[in-house]
């Protein structure tokens, strides 16, 4: 078995323990389950969200299994993963969480018959549902100016509000990667700056334009006078800093967003749609698609072309408002 790095848990634990009860062994399927986030955490190098989600979604499943009075790996059936999807649906669960979900119950099975930890294989012949295509919210190029020049407060926390949205819709960062963000990762100079995407993969990204005047005036003082309210003085290598002169979480920046989007008459946005939003007008204004898959971090350009289906719909618009025998 892989050993845990420290950063993917907590000292002195063992694997499985994290979903047994206080004071109890965990039972085999328990520990399989360890052992299977092990594998991932280090082998896989799956990103930390990742890890908790797929860490909840098991843990939900696990105590589904004893409720049925089953803690072996053996005595796991085909019936009883439906039985299990079919609970989640009942419950309310979106689509996508159920299908992430029973993709974190075949990995389990995958891995313990893989590791020889069980002879049955319960989920061999379930197949993923396929998730329905929806395409990615938006806002337009017009709102997304009212958002960012707005009239941000005078203060440094306005300063930092004002760069974290510009990053966000100028460079089409993640709330994740924007969060994790860190001084040396910048380079102003040069007009990119590094981030670390999921699986901790490194890509370059260009900042130009407003998003590199609105970091470069935040860094030139404001972000200084929020390190100050650090007490403890550990002098944080984030770019983004709170009011207590730490690292911002997702919550703050998602906050954020929806703030200063209420404000302009944009309810709801949130960071991942200023993300889309970036892809969507660079698209339509020519930027190559391998070069946006590039920019946006992903691993699989099917991924990326999903906005070329947003480009198609408002080719047909166009079409149909100018064509004479539309």
């Amino acid at each position: 078995m892989v050993a845990l790095r420290h950063s993917e848990r907590n000292a002195g634990s063992a694997p499985g323990s994290a979903f047994s009860e206080a004071g109890r062994a965990p039972s085999a399927l328990e520990q399989a389950a360890g052992e299977y986030l092990t594998s991932l955490a280090v082998e896989r190098n799956l990103a930390k969200n990742t890890l908790a989600a797929y860490r909840r979604d098991l843990a939900a499943y696990l105590a589904f299994l004893r409720e049925r009075g089953i803690d072996e790996p053996d005595a796991v059936s085909k019936r009883d993963i439906d039985a299990f999807v079919a609970a989640r649906r009942d419950a309310g669960y979106a689509d996508a969480s159920i299908v992430r979900a029973l993709s974190a119950v075949k990995g389990l099975h995958a891995f313990m018959a893989r590791e020889g930890l069980s002879t049955a294989h319960p989920t061999a012949s379930v197949r993923l549902p396929k998730k329905e295509e929806r395409l990615p919210d938006f806002i337009s190029v017009e709102d997304a100016r009212a958002l960012l020049d707005q009239p941000f407060p005078a203060t440094p926390a306005g300063a930092r509000d004002r760069a974290e949205l510009e990053v966000l819709y100028g460079c089409g960062l993640r709330v994740s990667e924007l969060c994790g963000l860190d001084l040396r990762d910048l380079y102003l100079d040069d007009e990119f700056m590094r981030v670390f995407g999921k699986g901790s993969k490194e890509r370059v990204v260009p900042i130009v334009g407003s998003a590199r005047a609105a970091l470069a005036a935040y860094l030139a003082g404001p972000r200084a006078e929020l390190a100050a309210h650090d007490r403890a003085r550990r002098g944080s290598a984030a770019v983004f800093l709170n009011k207590n002169g730490g690292r911002i979480s997702r919550q703050s920046v998602h906050a954020t967003c929806e703030r200063y989007g209420r404000l302009v008459g944009i309810e709801g946005l949130h960071p991942h749609t200023l993300r889309h939003s970036f892809a969507t007008h660079l698209l339509a204004g020519g930027a190559d698609l391998r070069v946006l898959q590039e920019i946006l971090g992903h691993a699989d350009i099917s991924t990326t072309q999903i906005y070329t289906h947003l480009d198609r719909s408002q080719l047909q618009e166009v079409y149909l408002a100018a064509h004479p025998r539309a």
